[in-house]
């Protein structure tokens, strides 16, 4: 089942799944410790369904390709083999935020939305980030996210007030914000910026290290619909409109990591950090075409985050939970 509502400025994803009435029950299974890939999905699935083929979150996606093309800063912050001087061939994929293959994009289960870019290395490997258009994490763990989608899944609007999810925000501001903070509709992907909300260690040929977290910034600015326009808007008019802009020319996004200061969490990413922080720019994502068969790729493509070449470490343990869910649910899909 999916919401009827359409996309409103000051609309929290937390009012739109109730609303939406695609969560359920209210009784919450017994908490253990530690969060297991196949407790992360099933809470996932208790939230938007299960859906044959689709992924547990994020189901619905348009795949292009492109390329990127190194800063000559990038040297200076990693010896990754993509972040030297020679540019490489990349596949992206965006998406909507729900577990829900035919979510409208004008639908609050859309935002935030989610970029995750595959990076084709000189070697032949491959080297990941995930991203979304919200700058923070709504827990600060694998065991929290568990826990708030799970009572997401069981704060229905027929919950006796107050209901899980009341309880668990009450103690959570983080996950509150992330779930009630304005998600205005996009004009496009090409208009929004994405964050990567982990940190990673960057080592250079030196050896020196530097903490950051990612953010892709869109070249032609954060552009956004009105209400009106986002409530009028068909069903799929981001991929539609993403398809008829490289017509005219490449979607470009500047990739920049932001430097952790000397106080900053590097493994909580409920944490946001200041924008007075220092960035450095990595290079330049240039999106040119459509792949030639969107759902084949959609159904083949895993995105890993903690698949990364010399000169970048995790340095969030969450990184690793993230990346197991996602195999996880890649596994289910395909059984």
């Amino acid at each position: 089942m999916r919401s009827h509502y359409c996309v409103r400025s000051a609309t929290g994803l937390a009012l739109a799944l109730a609303v939406a009435g695609i969560v359920h029950g209210n009784e919450l299974p017994a908490e253990t410790a530690g969060a297991t890939p196949a407790q992360i999905v099933d809470a996932l699935n208790g939230v938007f369904g299960k859906h044959p083929g689709a992924r547990a979150i994020h189901a619905k996606g348009v795949v292009f390709e492109g390329d990127f093309t190194p800063n000559p800063s990038a040297a200076t912050l990693s010896r990754a083999p993509h972040l030297q001087k020679t540019p490489i061939s990349v596949t992206v994929r965006f998406s909507d935020f729900a577990g829900i293959p035919a979510v409208p994009d004008n639908d609050p289960l859309a935002s935030p939305r989610g970029l995750a870019v595959r990076f084709h290395l000189p070697d032949g490997s491959t080297s990941d980030i995930v991203a979304h258009s919200f700058n923070g994490f709504p827990s600060a763990t694998a065991e929290d996210f568990r826990d708030l989608v799970i009572a997401l899944g069981h704060s229905g609007a027929d919950v006796a007030k107050p209901t899980p999810l009341d309880t668990y925000l009450s103690t959570h501001p983080a996950a509150k914000n992330f779930l009630t903070a304005p998600k205005p509709a996009p004009v496009s992907y090409a208009t929004l910026p994405y964050f990567g909300v982990n940190t990673f260690k960057f080592t250079n040929a030196s050896g020196h290290a530097t903490n950051g977290r990612y953010q892709f910034l869109p070249v032609s600015g954060a552009h956004y619909l009105s209400e009106e326009q986002a409530k009028n808007a068909p069903a799929d008019y981001l991929r539609d409109e993403l398809r008829a802009r490289l017509e005219q020319g490449p979607a470009r996004f500047k990739l920049v990591v932001q430097i952790a200061g000397q106080a900053d969490k590097l493994d909580d990413p409920s944490i946001t950090w200041p924008d007075t922080r220092r960035t450095v720019e990595l290079g330049e994502i240039a999106i040119s075409r459509s792949v030639a068969d969107n759902d084949a790729a959609n159904n083949t493509l895993l995105f890993m985050p903690n698949a990364l070449p010399d000169g970048i470490a995790a340095a969030d343990p969450m990184i690793a939970a993230r990346a197991s869910a996602y195999a996880e649910s890649y596994r289910r899909r395909h059984q």
